[in-house]
């Protein structure tokens, strides 16, 4: 399984992104991967080819009105281990011994 954080923004769309991000996300939504929304961008996690293909829709939907998009994405691929999204933070916290904010 495969952790992706991503971040995309039509740097020719002026300085607020809110609405290109809700589009995004209504595609991020409907592929039915588990994922979490932050202030700087997305976590979503699934299987590489279903995470490069959700990324090409999302850029796909922003190039219908966009001529400049920029794009960065991290990955964190782990053979044994699915649930992540949720999994890595609660351990964090055991080590911690305390609760985080999260959100």
């Amino acid at each position: 399984m495969t952790l992706m954080e991503f971040t995309m923004i039509p740097l020719d769309k002026g300085v607020s992104f809110s609405a290109y991000v809700a589009r995004i996300l209504d595609i991020v939504d409907e592929s039915g991967l588990d994922y979490h929304l932050t202030a700087m961008g997305t976590l979503v996690e699934g299987e590489w080819e279903e995470l490069l293909g959700l990324m090409t829709r999302c850029l796909s939907e922003l190039q219908k009105d966009s001529d400049r998009i920029s794009v960065s994405a991290k990955f964190d691929y782990r053979k044994d281990k699915s649930g992540r999204l949720a999994g890595k933070v609660k351990s964090v916290e055991q080590k911690a011994r305390r609760s985080l904010k999260t959100s």
